[in-house]
């Protein structure tokens, strides 16, 4: 092994309450921003001066990682690069590499050409996976029913997002 990171599994272990008060104490010291401490916190060692404060990205990861142990869940850590290929890009997104290319295409993910190949930065796919959550979000929000509302009102406003969605799948503009 040449030292570089490997994927690796952790299993929950028998140590439960050791887990539970990490788990608290992490979020305990959550802030309002979620995965992000509230204040500095530390990583030591065996000595006083031994100690090292801990990145926000750090923090998040210890954070959500303690979470699954604690909820019985295995846990898989895989480094991955900092820039992905398409099919990379395409399975982080859940679509295939053609409506990916189309993306990269529409200038929807910004990416870089590498001779013949796109090079995309993965910082940009997450950026663009949590702009199609929100607008879906938004979406669905827009087409919740109010009570109150008549029944020929609500399948109206159905119809017009049915189309407006459709629109978008087709690459037309929907205004």
């Amino acid at each position: 092994m040449d030292g570089s990171p490997q994927p690796e599994t952790y299993l929950p272990g028998a140590d439960e309450e050791r887990l539970a008060e990490v788990h608290a104490f992490l979020k305990a010291h959550e802030g309002a921003e979620r995965g992000r401490p509230a204040a500095a916190c530390f990583l030591s060692g065996p000595t006083p001066d031994d100690r090292v404060e801990l990145p926000p990205e750090l923090f998040r990861a210890l954070r959500q990682v303690a979470q699954a142990l604690q909820e019985g869940l295995a846990v898989s850590v895989t480094p991955v690069a900092q820039t992905v290929t398409t099919q990379q890009a395409a399975d982080l997104l859940g679509v295939s590499r053609p409506t990916l290319i189309r993306l990269l295409d529409d200038n929807e993910i910004p990416f870089e050409r590498v001779g013949s190949h796109r090079r995309i930065v993965l910082r940009d796919v997450l950026a663009y996976r949590a702009r199609r959550r929100a607008e879906q979000y938004a979406a669905l929000a827009a087409t919740a029913v109010d009570e109150d509302e008549d029944l020929d009102t609500v399948l109206r406003r159905l119809r017009t997002a049915r189309r407006e969605v459709a629109k978008r799948r087709r690459g037309e503009n929907p205004h």
